[in-house]
């Protein structure tokens, strides 16, 4: 039988497993703090021999994901001047495109060379599987919009990037995807976007999600598997088969590479099992970067790192916010989930079972670019931005059911069923507890020591320990501002070197933001879980580089009792 995603309905003994792995990420995050910080008062010697222990492994961890970021980031900016249509017309004869290449003089730039000879490697690769594979004249493209209250300015803007596509637009359909409940206007700017837009791509859909459907709560897959389905009714009227389509699920905020339908067309075309596969691009928050407090854009810019980190390790990747999949794989799974909140990964772990472990996502090297969270006041800044990092972290509400998910897949090598757990623990805990025993319980052995601790060698090496640790880390720090200032579209105006530094002077603040804005949200969203109490969907605010002010869709913390059954 397969095993359906979802913690409704579930028997009696489901639930309890349920509850007993909702409890775990929650329960173990506290364990860690509390014990520490009572064994900080009444073992103080051993807390401090736990606490540098612990620090040696971040500083191991620091580096190791440093190195893994550099690589990332040198693989993304290999793709940088890429022709993908150029590549995609070679691939509609890979033998004679890979004699044409060798034939020709390789480009001198080393970056050039490299991306050459792992173009000619997917050449290589792609002989064998070129029979079976659609022509990319064949493969069409439907990238959805779920939009609640968004400014139509800032939808018009990710609609705009398409039909800015070198991949031709005839191939592509849009789908404005609306919530009912949204005010009239939106409704009314979709439509309006609609009728100014429609006849320059294949389709452009504007789809209303009706408000209270039996058993979906108010959340964003809802609303996309909604206008999925009448995306999947709009390739049928044009005899498109699913194997043939792609479906990228964006944020409202959206804006793509004029290159991001070429380079995923390419990316699926040249991946064996390509409709058992999701697609990630690097996700940016870029759109109004230069407009939003120090720590707001700190903090994204991090996000972006992680990803690229996360890029590195493909078999244990998880799909994050934007991203694509094959139509097929899509519609086999039965979309989206309808009642969860963290969407955009919990569509992986449904395929994952579905296909029983024989499912994978691939990093694009390509970006995706959005707002970072913003408000008219710093404070509702503060706010804002705490709420959406909660809601990130409620991907933890995933945790439980893929566990119980693991229980029943037997299929399923155990290894990776293993990796995972470790992956979907370790992640979820180091969220919620790394920042606060780095900068402030792994201080209080020191501070709390007895008299007999006082008087030991440890207690002198102990903080001399720990700042030869930070000392070191500062490499990894250095590193990490310049990767981001390579990384960030130049300022619309030219700073002074006195801004300059002061921007660079903005990660100094790293402590403090990890604690606010990661530990904090992480330890909130498990305790919540932890509680039995959900997420639905609130409003926050995002402020456009015009000064607008858009409204996106974000979680509101509720009792488990009302939310919609």
């Amino acid at each position: 039988m397969a095993f359906h995603f979802t913690r409704r309905g579930l028997s009696q003994a489901e639930h309890r497993r349920q509850r007993l792995f909702e409890c775990l990420p929650g329960g173990l995050s506290w364990a860690t703090i509390l014990g520490l910080l009572l064994l900080s008062w009444w073992r103080p010697l051993t807390a401090a021999i736990v606490i540098i222990a612990f620090d040696l492994y971040w500083l191991l961890r620091l580096f190791y994901m440093t190195l893994f970021l550099m690589l990332s980031y040198f693989r993304l900016s290999l793709e940088t001047k890429t022709d993908w249509m150029a590549r995609l017309r070679e691939l509609a004869q890979p033998t004679q495109a890979l004699e044409h290449l060798a034939r020709t003089s390789h480009p001198q730039h080393p970056k050039a060379q490299l991306s050459q000879w792992l173009h000619r490697r997917a050449l290589r690769s792609f002989i064998g599987a070129a029979a079976s594979a659609p022509r990319w004249q064949e493969v069409y493209h439907v990238i959805l919009f779920p939009i609640f209250r968004e400014d139509p300015a800032i939808i018009e803007a990710g609609v705009q990037s398409v039909l800015r596509q070198t991949f031709p637009a005839k191939q592509i359909v849009v789908v404005l995807a609306v919530e009912a409940r949204a005010e009239p206007q939106i409704l009314a700017g979709a439509r309006e976007l609609q009728a100014r837009y429609r006849g320059q791509l294949l389709e452009l859909l504007v789809t209303v999600h009706p408000d209270g459907v039996p058993g979906e709560a108010q959340v964003k897959g809802a609303n996309a598997t909604w206008a999925a389905k009448a995306a999947e009714a709009a390739l049928q009227r044009h005899g498109i088969p699913l194997e043939q389509a792609l479906m990228s699920c964006f944020d409202a905020d959206t804006v793509v590479s004029a290159h991001y339908c070429a380079c995923l067309t390419y990316g699926f075309l040249t991946t064996r099992e390509r409709t058992r596969a999701s697609f990630q691009p690097i996700p940016v928050y870029h759109n109004n970067i230069w407009e939003v407090p120090g720590f707001a854009r700190v903090l994204d810019i991090g996000s972006s790192f992680f990803q690229l980190i996360e890029a590195t390790n493909p078999e244990q990747l998880v799909t994050f916010s934007s991203h694509s999949m094959s139509f097929k794989a899509l519609a086999d799974v039965g979309y989206w989930p309808v009642d969860m909140v963290s969407d955009d990964s919990a569509i992986f772990w449904k395929a994952l079972f579905h296909y029983e472990g024989r499912y994978r996502v691939i990093p694009l090297p390509i970006t995706v670019s959005m707002d970072v969270v913003s408000a008219p006041t710093w404070w509702s800044t503060v706010r804002s931005v705490y709420k959406q990092k909660r809601r990130w972290a409620w991907g933890v509400e995933n945790l439980p059911i893929v566990f119980r998910g693991f229980l029943h897949a037997k299929a399923m090598p155990r290894l990776q069923r293993l990796r995972y757990v470790v992956k979907l623990l370790e992640m979820n805990w180091a969220w919620a507890t790394w920042p606060l025993l780095l900068t402030v319980i792994g201080w209080l052995p020191v501070l709390a020591a007895q008299r007999e601790f006082s008087s030991t060698v440890l207690y002198y090496s102990a903080p001399r320990i720990q700042a030869t640790i930070f000392e070191l880390s500062s490499l990894s720090f250095a590193v990490t501002i310049w990767l981001s200032w390579m990384l960030l579209p130049k300022p619309r105006v030219k700073y002074s070197l006195l801004k300059r530094l002061g921007l660079a002077l903005e990660w100094l603040c790293i402590p403090l933001i990890t604690v606010c804005f990661i530990a904090v949200p992480a330890l909130d969203a498990q305790t919540r879980l932890l509680a039995g109490r959900r997420m639905e969907f609130w409003v926050t605010g995002k402020r456009h580089p015009g000064g607008r002010l858009s409204l996106r869709a974000k979680s509101r913390m509720m009792g488990d009792d009302e939310i919609n059954d």
